[in-house]
């Protein structure tokens, strides 16, 4: 039987800057945009959660809900430098990591560098040295599948452990709402309410048949995960399919010049990063979206692999003739590279 522990740290980039600026830590913190701008909620300390700020919620919205919250910018070099030192720990136990994002991780730890058997002593142990090496809080899930573990490092946040023993599964997830379940988006998730299927109990009462009958293939991991069954492995090498940099502006941009100024940054910043994990792509995507808020993609592949950031830049301008940008006013823009050379193996960082 698998041990695994989900390690997801705690207010990641906000509890950073109240670490490096200890006046904030009674203070609600937002790290995104500027208040009353269009940008978004990176991570809300748990001060201004009580407001009902949350991530990914509009910056305009969190000042309507919290005027007096300290908004932060984000500072990514600094966060991908505490995430860098936490994944040394990481590796200091096992090998066997898949990284999340920056701030989570799964550790598979039934064989493992401290030659501990005990997965939460295990646990006990990365927390602590997380917090000795950043002065950082994180909090753990320890199960015998990724599903319950992931779960379970959200149950006595922050700074907490949790521990679900296999013959615990069902009674910890039973009366849990569906929408916990992995892969349950908005439409599934209202299906699941029209059919009176409100809690991971409500599920394990349904038949495979009904389950693939309602849902398809999907039917198949909704039966399973409703009987506590998760048999993904811990893939310590994971190779993202794009990488990619936008923003949303804080006022609409008309200006093709303006527009290509801030492309500009995006392919060189795009291409250090691929550059740094030794990855070379071949498809690059310029990405638009309309002050109508209508999206629009341009794309192009070459025969070979992009080798310099001028090289997408080049591209970039020859795509954006392809758009209304200079007719038409635009709240972001962005561009993602794909494509990845198949025989690179190292492992991309999530930006933010």
């Amino acid at each position: 039987m698998q041990k695994i522990i989900h390690i997801d740290m705690d207010m990641f980039f906000a509890a950073i800057e109240i670490r490096d600026n200890p006046r904030l830590k009674y203070t609600p913190v937002v790290v995104g945009g500027k208040p009353n701008s269009r940008g978004v909620v990176a991570t809300a300390n748990y001060e201004a959660r009580k407001y009902g700020i949350r991530s990914a919620m509009s910056c305009m919205e969190a000042y309507k809900r919290c005027p007096h919250c300290v908004f932060v910018k984000p500072q990514m070099e600094k966060y991908r430098d505490a995430s860098n030192a936490i994944r040394e720990i990481f590796y200091s136990v096992t090998d066997v990591v898949e990284p999340l994002s920056l701030d989570e991780a799964y550790l598979e730890v039934t064989q493992n560098k401290l030659q501990e058997s005990s997965a939460t002593r295990v646990a006990e142990h990365i927390k602590s040295m997380i917090f000795q090496k950043t002065q950082l809080t994180a909090s753990a899930g320890v199960a015998s599948n990724k599903f319950i573990a992931k779960i379970a490092s959200d149950y006595n946040k922050p700074d907490g452990i949790c521990v679900v023993s296999p013959q615990n599964i069902l009674a910890f997830i039973h009366p849990l709402s569906v929408r916990k379940i992995p892969g349950v988006g908005k439409v599934t998730y209202e299906k699941l309410q029209r059919l009176q299927i409100k809690t991971i109990a409500n599920l394990s009462l349904k038949s495979l048949t009904f389950l693939i009958d309602n849902f398809g293939k999907f039917g198949v991991h909704l039966y399973n995960i409703a009987r506590g069954i998760d048999e993904r492995e811990v893939v310590s090498q994971r190779i993202r399919k794009s990488y990619g940099r936008e923003n949303t502006f804080e006022n609409d941009i008309v200006d093709v010049e303006e527009a290509l100024i801030y492309l500009k940054k995006c392919c060189d910043g795009v291409f250090q990063a691929i550059n740094e994990q030794n990855l070379r792509a071949r498809t690059i995507t310029l990405k638009i979206k309309y002050h109508t808020f209508q999206t629009v993609t341009r794309r192009f592949t070459k025969n070979g692999y992009f080798l310099s950031s001028y090289e997408l830049y080049e591209n970039i301008c020859s795509l954006i003739k392809q758009t209304e940008v200079g007719v038409t006013p635009i709240r972001l823009a962005g561009v993602s590279v794909s494509g990845f050379e198949n025989d690179v193996s190292q492992q991309l960082h999530f930006d933010f």
